[in-house]
């Protein structure tokens, strides 16, 4: 069964923008768009209220995905859009939806003031436990440098349109994964950009008792790690010789250096690790705080 770009839409300005841009991803990767439109049942008595009587119903669960399709589709008349409407609880409807999908785009409402996503019981619960690649869009989402304006490998000579910026990688050198890794390099590769790799590694227990650094231990830790970098990068290097690569292996926290690399990146991408276990879920404390705080599209990425 072919995979499709799937795009959670509930009619928000936040579900609107990802729809925008799943739109764009569908056809940078040439696959079909579907757009999930969700529509929870609110209770009996809520419902026959003015408010929410039978015009509203009608309005959200028809006219809106309608609308919403016809432009998508006069946006980007070259994908094959297909609408779905669904009815029930939002994260298990788009949890399920997840399921034959390359990917799968969910809105987040942006934090006013403040550089980052504000997401939301359904958008956390959906990450914790699809199994797919998720990207969370933000409301206001910033567009210009996140997807290519042509498709790539097709020449933009002559053209003013500002390049594509680059996807950023959150790696962990002590359990690399190759789904994680091969969905950083392969959306560089589409979008025709660099990749830049963040490593992030603790700096010596001292540090924290006050003492002064040692300058040549904390140079032999950094070559360390940046060659475990390079070595775990290598034959990822030869698969995409065309895909440009910045390597950082930077000591302090992973997450704040990830939020920094965030604010020039078209993509953020990172790992969750898929965990079936009485105790449920996990998001992990660097990918919940990227969620939180990334100014670009993040994309979650599961493997075992």
């Amino acid at each position: 069964m072919a995979r499709t770009v799937t795009v959670g839409f509930d009619g928000s300005s936040e579900s609107r923008a990802a729809a925008e841009w799943a739109a764009r991803e569908a056809q940078l990767r040439e696959l079909p768009l579907k757009l999930v439109h969700v529509w929870e049942p609110v209770p009996e008595p809520m419902a026959l209220a003015p408010l929410l009587g039978p015009e509203t119903h009608k309005h959200w669960t028809e006219r809106v995905p309608r609308e919403a399709a016809a432009g998508l589709r006069e946006a980007h008349p070259e994908v094959d859009l297909h609408v779905e409407q669904v009815t029930g609880r939002p994260a298990d409807l788009l949890i399920d939806a997840a399921k034959d999908a390359e990917l799968l785009v969910l809105g987040s409402r942006g934090l006013s003031g403040v550089g980052g996503f504000a997401v939301g019981s359904v958008g956390l619960a959906v990450v914790a436990h699809a199994e797919r690649p998720v990207v969370l869009v933000r409301g206001e989402g910033r567009g210009v440098g996140e997807h290519p304006t042509r498709p790539s490998g097709t020449s933009d000579t002559g053209s003013d349109a500002p390049p594509s910026r680059p996807v950023v990688l959150g790696l962990d050198t002590t359990g690399p994964d190759d789904t994680l890794i091969g969905f950083a390099f392969e959306a560089a590769h589409l979008r025709n950009t660099s990749l830049r790799v963040v490593h992030a590694w603790n700096e010596p227990p001292y540090i924290a008792y006050g003492m002064p650094p040692d300058l040549e231990l904390n140079a032999q830790l950094g070559a360390e790690e940046a060659a475990a970098v390079a070595g775990v990068l290598r034959p990822w290097r030869q698969k995409f010789p065309t895909v440009d690569v910045v390597e950082d292996s930077l000591s302090g926290k992973a997450a704040n250096h990830l939020v920094d690399a965030s604010r020039e990146a078209s993509l953020v991408v990172v790992g969750r690790r898929i965990r079936r276990s009485p105790f449920g879920a996990h998001i992990g404390p660097v990918t919940h705080a990227v969620l939180h705080h990334a100014t670009a599209p993040v994309a979650v990425v599961p493997h075992d």
